[in-house]
């Protein structure tokens, strides 16, 4: 799978209750600025992030998508991992909450991704879930060699291409395949199609 920037704005929505996750990373963007001496508009030059878009995320009044994190932990020359670390969490179960839109991957009118992993820890196996629109595909370039995906369709018919190779699946069907070559996902019915993807990077 690929990811891509959320399209429309910079991909915030207004948080009138904020979770454990982002209350850290609004006093840990906060922090981190101040440590180096940086003023918003810097940060916002080496984020490519907007000012008032970083001052939301530091006042806990906007819950930034993965891209815009992922910007942000860029420009402190950090990993998404380092900077959402939060020291002395005591509880060994992370929860990923539906409505929390801090894990939507992508969205635009064909396609929305939400990770359902951990986003503060390296890992080498990835879970997704896709929402595929009537005529959306999700199509991505080779990942590293040997690593597959695992897709199981909740609802809908998709099609799934891989290399020269390609099928398609309904509810309740499942694949493997190779996603180190070209691959492809395709919404192939009429309507909505919700799948679930594990990507195995070896």
């Amino acid at each position: 799978m690929s990811g891509s920037d959320v399209e429309g704005g910079e991909g915030s929505v207004p948080m009138p209750a904020a979770d454990a996750l982002s209350q850290h990373l609004c006093r840990r963007v906060r922090d981190l600025r101040k440590a180096r001496g940086w003023s918003l508009e810097q940060l916002a030059a080496a984020s490519g992030v907007s000012r008032s878009m970083l001052s939301q995320v530091e006042r806990n009044e906007a819950n930034p998508t993965l891209a815009v994190t992922f910007r942000i932990a860029q420009a402190f020359g950090m990993s998404l991992s380092d900077l959402l670390e939060t020291p002395g969490a005591q509880s060994s179960i992370q929860v990923i909450r539906g409505a929390d839109r801090a894990y939507v991957f992508r969205s635009d009118p064909d396609c929305e991704i939400r990770t359902l992993s951990p986003l503060n820890r390296e890992k080498d196996v990835e879970f997704y879930e896709i929402l595929l629109r009537p005529g959306g595909a999700l199509r991505s370039a080779p990942h590293f060699a040997g690593t597959h995906e695992y897709l199981t369709v909740q609802k809908g018919k998709v099609r799934v291409e891989s290399g020269g190779d390609q099928d398609e699946l309904n509810p309740g069907d499942s694949a493997s395949y190779r996603a180190d070559v070209p691959h492809a996902i395709v919404n192939a019915g009429r309507s909505e199609a919700l799948i679930y993807l594990v990507d195995i990077y070896r």
